[in-house]
């Protein structure tokens, strides 16, 4: 068979083909990382010929964007799945533990995610997840412990994990002191939210207030669009002063 009647009949089954292409370049980057899944070594595990990794997805860079995209959506699901935790910020606390678990069981994956946002943008993967963490944060919010401002809760909480990811794998696997994730992750949860029986700083409580009030907004009937859209800048402001 040619190489031309090769992708006649792959064309035939054209989803069957991508999956393959993605199930192989995703092994072969959580072995050896993303130079591993070069397309010819790709195109091998799959069974295809190299010009069909051309022709589904452009270049090499392109094959590795569908990769994260496809892997980063089935994790995120999967997460989605999990009930939430009753209490919001221990809701918190195991999302933050989740994530980091999984970068540093896929450091190819986080690699590409990285490299890909610098260069082509946020995917529709990683802006499902940042979802996901913000209904986190406004549920932490409309209890009433939250002590800031959802955006600047969902900004701390999102550059101490990626510092946290990035650290870790810069130390040798099997020597990570893995311990320094949740001494982080506490540290963040504790300056952007109060005690279950309300004790925190007394000069938070003002931003407390208006962050519950603002998180809760929507369900506000008896303001005009206009009147709410002002109030919740006036909330955010309180909200995200520093006293």
């Amino acid at each position: 068979m040619t190489p031309d009647d090769t992708m006649t009949s792959e064309s035939a089954m054209t989803p069957d083909v991508r999956a393959r292409i993605l199930a192989a370049a995703s092994r072969l980057i959580a072995e050896g990382g993303g130079e591993a899944a070069t397309t010819r070594a790709v195109a091998a595990a799959a069974g295809v010929q190299p010009p069909t990794i051309y022709r589904f997805f452009g270049d090499k860079q392109g094959l590795l964007a569908a990769v994260a995209e496809h892997d980063l959506t089935t994790y995120v699901a999967g997460k989605e799945k999990h009930a939430p935790h009753p209490d919001p910020v221990e809701d918190l606390r195991q999302g933050w533990d989740m994530h980091v678990d999984f970068c540093l069981s896929n450091p190819g994956l986080f690699a590409i995610l990285t490299d890909y946002s610098e260069t082509r943008g946020t995917s529709t993967a990683a802006t499902w997840g940042k979802q996901v963490l913000e209904r986190r944060i406004r549920r932490i919010a409309r209890s009433g412990r939250l002590t800031t401002s959802e955006e600047q809760a969902l900004a701390a909480v999102e550059a101490a994990g990626s510092g946290t990811i990035l650290a870790l794998l810069g130390q040798p696997e099997g020597q990570r002191n893995t311990g320094i994730s949740a001494f982080i992750r506490d540290m963040v949860i504790a300056a952007i939210t109060k005690a279950p029986d309300g004790r925190h700083d007394e000069e938070r409580r003002p931003q407390a207030a208006a962050s519950q009030l603002r998180a809760s907004l929507d369900d506000v009937t008896v303001l005009t669009a206009g009147e709410r859209h002002l109030l919740g800048e006036l909330l955010e402001r309180i909200a995200s002063s520093a006293s």
